[in-house]
Formats: structure tokens, C-alpha cells, sequence
């Protein structure tokens, strides 16, 4: 009999667990979680009867319009709605959306000092993807039971940029050192903003603040505008170099002729873009779809054409990223005394 029983028992639950096994996740947390397979498969589907993904994004220039272009000929029928902005911009709209309660994003991709902003706003749904497999843990920003609230999608890396036609032959900055020099003197500039506060950070991590001081007898123009704007001031040769300035608009602007060579310091300040998901996005499979996409190699080979760094390569220099494992108080409150530094010791 007991026998019996057990063989009964066993063909009763033999379908169910058979059922569990083959079952498809329905929900957006169930969605975000899943790491079958056929994951792609499944988001593609679902986006698909969707129509459309709504993609917040801070990416700049030609970029983000060749991610929609690619993103829509791999995935036919599923359109992308692109809303562009600068990080600060995003994280506002999100705000006042979510307190009048619409939900119109779906994903979003920006820079990490704003993510942390959304993630303690609530604004975010930590999810999963099969392409994390290949990125270091400390490209990922960890939620609870495994998931993420966001990846890095770009890197784009601060250095020292000079006009190649306007230094003494044999020039070859090495280090922060450099810019003491005499030949510098009165020749460099910097941009106002976020970027130039974190080489200053940069400068205080590896040299002192006191290093930092000294600059001011450089004589280190201040320019109101933004790091790419100044890029082509130094290739006109109004100055002859900056101690912070992208690689990618570097290279950007020698890829169509200009004298210009970029070199990482002791420590390059790097700023990144993550792919994140909204907390409610109204198309949740086009907007895990949109976030693995922009993860996978399709996506990153794509923003490499325009001089992104990926997370997943060594790039040969050591990155530090200033606001990773910051609260946002503190973060907030470094970019201020930095930014301050960087007034003290230019000139306007």
C-alpha cells in the first residue's frame, strides 16, 4: 500500500513540476529576473506586440540616433521613441512624472552620479541579463536577490589633450608633473563644470591639495563652455593645452585632422553611462530588450564606432570613477569643494 501511495504521489506531481519548469514569466518583476535561454526570444516577442520602446538617454552626437537605427533593423517592429537630454534633465522629468504618476520611460541610459539620484528617488527596477556574465562586478550597481539597478554601457576616460604643433619636440606628459612646467605656462585652459572637478579630484587623490594650489601660478584659463567646445579652441591654437579633457572628443577630432594627442594621468576620472530600467515602464519587455541591447556586443560595438570605452576591456591605464560607493550627499558635496578648487586657481 505504501508503495502504492508513493507512485501515485510521484505521477501527481510529476505534471506540476514539469509545468514549472517550461512555465514563461508574465510580470515585469518576473520579467526583469528572467535569465532563461531564450530570454531574448521572450523580450523580442512581447516587444513586438508592444510597438515601441521609450528610451531616455543622455548620449550625445550621432551615437544614440545609430543605437535607435540598429536597435529597430534587429528588431523589426518594435519602434524606439528616444528622448534626449542631459542626466540632470532626465532625472528631473523622471521626478515630476512619477509624482503626477505617468509612466512614459522605459528605458534609460545616463551617467552614474544621476542613476544614484533615480535609484534613491525610487525611480528604478533592478533587473538582470544574460551579458552581465562578462562584466566585471564593479561595473554593476547591486540590488537585492541577485538583480541590478544598473550596468555600465560606456566609459569615456578624462586625461590631459595638447595640439601636437604647439609644444617643444619630445614633449611627453606623463603625469600630472607636467602641467607644472614652464613651457605650459600660461598656455593651458580648463571648462567650467563637472568634468574639470573631477580631475581636480583626480589631482588631490594622487598628489594633495597642496599640489593643486601650486597650479595657480600656471596661469590655467577658465572657459565657459563645455569640454568638447574647448577641444577645438586648442585645435585653432588659442591654447595649447587642458588637463581635462575626453578621449572620445580627442579622438573624435584627430579622426578628421586635428593636431591634437590625448594621455591618461596617474588616475583617469571616468565617467560613465549605465543602462537602467524604469521603475513602471509602460512596454516592459521592450525596455529589458532596450537594456540588453545596449549591454550586448551589437550594442557596445556600436558605441565604440564613436570612441566609448566598454567596461568589459582593459584599457591600459588605471579609471577611477568618483562618485562609485558615495552616497549622494557625499558626492554632492566633493563636486562643490572641488569646483571651488578649480576656481581658486584659475583665470577668468
Amino acid at each position: 500500500m505504501k508503495i502504492s501511495a508513493i507512485i501515485i504521489l510521484v505521477l501527481f506531481l510529476s505534471p506540476l513540476e514539469g509545468w514549472t519548469q517550461t512555465r514563461k514569466p508574465s510580470s515585469i518583476t518576473e520579467l526583469a529576473a528572467y535569465m532563461g535561454a531564450d530570454r531574448e526570444q521572450l523580450l523580442y516577442a512581447g516587444a513586438k506586440s508592444e510597438g515601441k520602446v521609450v528610451w531616455y538617454t543622455s548620449l550625445a552626437g550621432g551615437s544614440y540616433k545609430a543605437i535607435g537605427t540598429a536597435f529597430e533593423a534587429k528588431y523589426p517592429g518594435v519602434a524606439v521613441e528616444t528622448f534626449r537630454a542631459s542626466g540632470s534633465d532626465l532625472t528631473l522629468k523622471l521626478e515630476e512624472e512619477t509624482k503626477a504618476r505617468r509612466n512614459i520611460a522605459d528605458a534609460i541610459e545616463t551617467t552614474e552620479g544621476n542613476l544614484m539620484f533615480m535609484r534613491d528617488g525610487k525611480l528604478l527596477r533592478p533587473y538582470n541579463s544574460l551579458h552581465l556574465k562578462k562584466y566585471p562586478d564593479d561595473a554593476k550597481e547591486p540590488a537585492q536577490k541577485g538583480l541590478y539597478y544598473w550596468a555600465l554601457a560606456r566609459e569615456s576616460y578624462v586625461g590631459f589633450m595638447y595640439n601636437t604643433n604647439l609644444v617643444s619636440k619630445g614633449f611627453a606628459p606623463k603625469g600630472f608633473d607636467a602641467l607644472v612646467t614652464p613651457e605650459l605656462k600660461g598656455k593651458m585652459g580648463i571648462s567650467t563644470g563637472e568634468t574639470s572637478g573631477k580631475i581636480i579630484g583626480a589631482m588631490i587623490r594622487t598628489k594633495g591639495e597642496e599640489f593643486v594650489k601650486k597650479l595657480k601660478g600656471q596661469e590655467i584659463k577658465l572657459y565657459t563652455i563645455d569640454a568638447p567646445a574647448l577641444v577645438s579652441v586648442i585645435a585653432s591654437g588659442e591654447i595649447v593645452a587642458s588637463p581635462a579633457i575626453f578621449q572620445t572628443h580627442t579622438l573624435l577630432a584627430a579622426s578628421k585632422g586635428a593636431p591634437l594627442e590625448w594621455v591618461p594621468m596617474e588616475i583617469v576620472p571616468t565617467n560613465v553611462g549605465s543602462a537602467a530600467v524604469a521603475l513602471n515602464p509602460p512596454h516592459p519587455h521592450g525596455a529589458l530588450l532596450m537594456a540588453d541591447y545596449l549591454l550586448s556586443p551589437d550594442g557596445q560595438a556600436i558605441l565604440e564606432k564613436f570612441y566609448y570605452g566598454s567596461a568589459t576591456k582593459d584599457q591600459g591605464f588605471k579609471k577611477w570613477r568618483p562618485e562609485r560607493g558615495l552616497s549622494t550627499d557625499k558626492y554632492e558635496k566633493d563636486l562643490l569643494r572641488w569646483e571651488k578648487l578649480l576656481s581658486d586657481i584659475t583665470r577668468k
